[in-house]
């Protein structure tokens, strides 16, 4: 189970890293590479946290999806809050919940 805190502790620091750091790195190459990343952190995170038995994580997730978009919106002036990330997020954290239900790490895992 510690090495669950641990990675969630992990993401986390990512995540935050990935939504507010100021100038986030661009790819150009015609995908939809950000709105990638932000289902798959997301995802992580709340995964993450229903592993280590924090029901918590979802709504906190939720949260920091709204957040982070306001956020970008009105105080990182070369970032912008989106619609579509923010659906990206929140489609992020359904499926994180949906494997957590699938998925259940034994103690002998963790």
């Amino acid at each position: 189970m510690r090495w669950i805190r641990i990675a969630f502790g992990l993401a986390v620091v990512v995540q935050c890293w990935a939504l507010y750091v100021p100038r986030p790195p661009s790819v150009e190459s015609g995908l939809p590479l950000d709105k990638v990343v932000h289902l798959g952190l997301f995802a992580l995170v709340t995964w993450l946290g229903l592993q280590a038995g924090w029901r918590w994580v979802v709504p906190l997730m939720i949260a920091q999806a709204a957040a982070s978009e306001l956020i970008q919106l009105l105080f990182l002036p070369n970032r912008g809050g989106d619609w579509w990330d923010l659906t990206a997020d929140l489609l992020g954290i359904a499926l994180g919940w949906a494997v957590a239900r699938v998925t259940t790490l034994t103690p002998a895992d963790t």
